[in-house]
């Protein structure tokens, strides 16, 4: 059962689950707040642990509003497109082939069927960009790997609405945003690096940082410079 804590102009929606430690969100692009406590939470202890974080959660509103976001693409002539932090202008040509997707210097051809739709075409292009990650990744995880001591058992790639990765530290997977592919790919490492420190450590805590310090010294640089690039329409969707 979810409930609401008003504090002001800002409402929390607390939801109670079978979880150790409180976690408190502020989602994109709206900057709506949740918190996730253990079962045995009350509501007033809920109350005052967001109020702590009220400062924080207007900070975080203030950075989500001041956030780039792209405009829907509609995959036509001349559009921008990007590939590892690279602009592209869009070519379309219309064929009675497979569709696929070709990279040029500055230029990334859309080869569709004749009347293909922009879901279509958005459908091609985003398997195209799962393809250009999965050539990538592989070889990125077994380098952390053996830097880390951990291991991956597995990772996957699908669009994510609010995180650029997740991890299961119980069965060692680790998920990725597909909107990853548009950025530099030192970026994309970074958050290869994140997840697989979670493996070893779930929580955000002292531990978490240290290790995150010695294997990724810039990782401050890095998150900043991640969170103030355009995010993809496709990714708020809903």
């Amino acid at each position: 059962m979810q409930e609401t804590i008003e504090l002001g102009d800002v409402l929390v929606a607390l939801t109670r689950k079978d979880v150790k430690h409180v976690h408190l969100t502020v989602h994109p692009p709206t900057g709506r707040v949740t918190l996730v406590a253990p079962h045995a939470t009350r509501t007033e202890v809920a109350r005052a642990y967001a109020i702590t974080k009220l400062g924080w959660i207007r900070e975080q509103r203030v950075k989500l509003n001041a956030q780039a976001r792209e405009a829907p693409r509609q995959f036509v002539e001349r559009e921008s497109h990007y590939l590892w932090g690279r602009r592209y202008l869009m070519s379309v040509a219309e064929v009675n082939e497979k569709p696929l997707v070709l990279l040029g210097h500055r230029r990334m051809t859309l080869k569709v069927r004749p009347g293909s739709s922009a879901q279509k075409r958005a459908e091609v292009m985003h398997e195209w960009h799962k393809a250009q990650l999965h050539a990538v990744v592989p070889g990125l995880i077994n380098k952390w790997q053996s830097k880390l001591g951990v291991r991956v058992s597995g990772y996957f790639l699908q669009r994510m609405k609010t995180k650029w990765g997740s991890c299961n530290p119980r069965k060692h997977h680790i998920r990725l945003n597909t909107e990853l592919v548009k950025k530099p790919k030192d970026l994309l490492e970074y958050v290869v690096v994140h997840e697989m420190v979670h493996l070893l450590e779930p929580s955000h805590n002292e531990r978490f940082l240290a290790m995150l310090d010695r294997h990724w010294p810039q990782w401050r640089e890095s998150r900043t410079e991640l969170n103030s690039l355009p995010l993809g329409s496709e990714a708020w969707a809903k």
